[in-house]
């Protein structure tokens, strides 16, 4: 049997596969249908799940639901939702924080969309690495098509400085944004520098004297950037303003920032939420441990403990 004859007779039997199980599977294909319409208008839930090629199935649900929003509002949908599974929507990685696969990944969706098109995105994560942010932020804050983020939840750290990009920011009435100050070893930036106002130089070691330089500079490049994607929309005076506030420390790093704070801060912030973004919501369940019930804060390590641990993480603007 050649390669054609081949081809052409497993056509012929998936059509014939297909034609006899028309009569047995469509009326419960449409009753199925029916049940799906009939739940979401009356404002219930459809769970999308399954494992191995039945999760692929999931994730084709869920992106039938951004190609609805993308013919809706006429623009581009990206999703940028971090959760525990490791799967993706639209080729952006769903993870546990913003890495440098997802900047590529946004970056390119970004790329492939014409400049004129809007851009929708739907934010939702607990911060990551701050040149992953800054990259997606900068390639936002340079559209000419108007950009749109959607948050949900919560944006919080290099989620915030993404959202910060946009030309209008849309929050549910309890989502949050978060500070930006930038973390140097797992420490907050702004705490290193007050060490050497605290406490005398000559009893701070060597390397928390290093760590103060590199956090100082952290913050001023945090600041600076921060202050050049604000000034899209905001006078100079008031983006200088508004980013020193986000980035110097005056909070923890997870403090949640409200939607009247934000439009506090002179930022465009509606609450317009469509419903949409809850379905897509929806489809991407907390995985179970992923963060635990009761937290506490770690003891931390004497300096000798430190010193034998060997020299701290790289800086991160995550949780």
């Amino acid at each position: 049997m050649d390669l054609i004859t081949r081809i052409s007779e497993n056509f012929s039997e998936s059509a014939h596969l297909k034609l006899q199980t028309m009569d047995a599977l469509a009326k419960p294909i449409a009753a199925a249908a029916e049940r799906m319409v009939q739940c979401l208008k009356s404002d219930g839930k459809i769970l999308a799940c399954g494992n191995g090629g039945s999760a692929a199935d999931c994730q084709h649900f869920s992106a039938e639901l951004l190609n609805r929003f993308e013919k809706e509002r006429g623009s581009r949908v990206i999703s940028l939702i971090h959760r525990q599974e490791s799967t993706s929507v639209f080729g952006v990685a769903v993870d546990s924080h913003i890495s440098i696969e997802d900047s590529e990944a946004v970056l390119r969706a970004i790329r492939l969309t014409p400049p004129e098109q809007p851009i929708d995105l739907i934010l939702h994560t607990p911060g990551g690495l701050v040149l992953a942010s800054e990259q997606i932020a900068k390639a936002l804050v340079e559209r000419k098509g108007k950009v749109t983020v959607f948050i949900p939840h919560y944006a919080m750290s290099g989620g915030t400085m993404i959202a910060l990009a946009a030309d209008e920011i849309v929050m549910d009435n309890n989502a949050v944004l978060g500070p930006v100050d930038p973390q140097i070893g797992g420490m907050p930036a702004g705490s290193i520098v007050n060490l050497l106002a605290i406490k005398n130089r000559n009893n701070i070691s060597d390397e928390m004297l290093i760590l103060a330089d590199v956090a100082q500079k952290a913050r001023v490049q945090v600041a600076g950037f921060i202050a050049q994607v604000l000034m899209k929309h905001l006078p100079e005076k008031k983006a200088v303003q508004v980013a020193t506030i986000l980035s110097e420390g005056r909070w923890t790093h997870d403090f949640p920032l409200i939607v009247p704070v934000v439009r506090e801060l002179g930022l465009n912030v509606t609450t317009n939420m469509p419903r949409l973004v809850y379905d897509l919501m929806d489809l991407y369940p907390q995985g179970n441990g992923a963060r635990p019930s009761v937290m506490v804060v770690p003891m931390r390590k004497s300096r000798d403990e430190r010193e034998a641990s060997g020299p701290p993480a790289a800086s991160r603007s995550d949780d």
